[in-house]
């Protein structure tokens, strides 16, 4: 499954562990990206595309997004004509461990997280219990603390206020799997959340139930749940992104020294690309800049790339990929009122508030790049998403918020042309034979 085809064209599907760390056990076996950097060191192509998914598990619906996404950019032929004579292109797709628990068996794939079933559908609690131990890394403080949690569901789901052994089971938990949030939206993507509380949390899937936003799983006193597999997908993302790929993507530079590199995240998979920018601790660097960047409906912090947080004095997370020019040409986000996941459940799994605590005008403490763009920065150029007719005028060095509701139907309906011609504007606005 290395290698896959789209008609014409081949692009190459690259596989890291939940530790970030590549796979050894590839069809071809040993690491396909030594193959990647010799073909590409071989080749040397003018232009490398690498694309990484947000929350799906396995490697069939990784293989079904890119399939979708890289092939409406290859059937945009005008914009293709325009990268040039010379144009020769590698596309990558990264494969990362992403299944959040729970969201396994609903029927909505309209998001890749947070998206609605059948809360008429009653669970197999003691089989769902399973999935969750072995979601949450297993072992026996895990084990226990989670059956505390379940028995508790089975005698009273949706209790007014959880029982005190339920929250010291959640506590234990925490501490079992490394859950760290403290509720600043500064620090790391895994960290910028809200305490985990469990009590909160289940009065945040009311909230949830309030918008339609519903699931069969993940409700009651089950709801703390949520949030601590919402961590761990940040964690893993993170994880992924600033050791392996950032890795990887250096050395694709070094061995194609002359190749524009361009990145597109989805949804978490934003978070990956902002960590492959960051490197380690969010402060290292590539070889040499990234030509362009796109983040499409991104679960990621509005405030993670801003000179401040809000009102606080105080940089983003990911505040180094600006002030280290880590991106020479542009970057372009998407937001999408029709996105329920990121415009309703990523603060309700991040911060466990809703969208109505900051006033007109102003922007949330915590909020999705998907919902409200990259903000906290001068380098902001806010923009409607055009037609696959329209030109872009987008500039090297500043962040493009594209509005593209008209375009976009939902957080994962990102497959139409349009986002495919943002994509191609943005790599050609980035590749320096094209660049102003």
């Amino acid at each position: 499954m290395a290698t896959q085809h789209i008609d014409d064209l081949t692009y190459a599907l690259i596989h890291f562990d939940d530790n970030g760390r590549e796979r050894t056990n590839d069809p071809e076996g040993g690491l396909f990206s030594a193959t990647i950097l010799s073909a590409a060191a071989r080749d040397q192509p003018t232009n490398i595309f690498l694309f990484s998914h947000g929350w799906k598990g396995d490697v069939p619906s990784a293989i079904d997004q890119y399939n979708r996404w890289i092939g409406a950019m290859w059937k945009l032929k005008a914009d293709k004509a325009k990268m040039g004579a010379a144009f020769k292109p590698l596309f990558i797709g990264l494969h990362w461990p992403s299944q959040p628990w729970g969201d396994e068996d609903l029927a909505s794939t309209a998001s890749s997280f947070g998206a609605g079933g059948d809360a008429a559908v009653q669970p197999d609690l003691d089989a769902l219990r399973e999935d969750a131990i072995a979601h949450f890394g297993g072992g026996p403080a895990v084990r226990e603390a989670l059956t505390v949690i379940f028995e508790a569901q089975k005698t009273d789901p949706n209790p007014l206020e959880l029982p005190a052994e339920v929250v010291a089971a959640y506590d234990r938990l925490a501490k079992a799997v490394g859950f760290a949030a403290g509720g600043d939206p500064s620090v790391a993507p895994n960290e910028e959340g809200a305490p985990l509380d469990p009590q909160k949390a289940m009065e945040a899937e009311r909230v949830r139930a309030s918008f339609g936003v519903l699931d069969s799983i993940k409700n009651g006193v089950l709801s703390g749940l949520r949030q601590v597999s919402f961590w761990l997908m940040k964690n893993r993302a993170r994880s992924v992104g600033e050791s392996g790929m950032h890795q990887f993507v250096g050395a694709l530079q070094k061995a194609c020294p002359n190749a524009s590199v361009h990145l597109m995240g989805h949804s978490f998979g934003c978070i990956v690309v902002s960590s492959i920018l960051g490197g380690p601790g969010g402060k290292a660097r590539l070889p040499r800049p990234i030509n362009s960047v796109v983040l499409v409906q991104g679960a990621v912090s509005l405030w993670s790339y801003g000179d401040k947080v809000k009102d606080e004095n105080k940089p983003g997370y990911f505040n180094g990929v600006l002030k280290n020019k880590a991106v020479a040409g542009p970057i372009v986000t998407t937001q999408s009122a029709n996105d329920r996941a990121v415009g309703i459940a990523y603060p309700l799994a991040v911060g466990l508030v809703g969208q109505s605590d900051f006033a007109p005008g102003d922007f949330p403490l915590f909020g999705g790049v998907g919902t409200f763009g990259i903000q906290g920065t001068d380098l902001i150029a806010a923009l409607p998403m055009l037609d696959v007719d329209r030109e872009y005028q987008f500039t090297s060095g500043r962040i493009h918020n594209l509005e593209s509701s008209a375009f976009i139907p939902s957080h994962s309906g990102i497959d139409g042309p349009q986002v495919a011609h943002a994509l191609w504007q943005a790599a050609r606005a980035g590749s320096p034979e094209h660049a102003a």
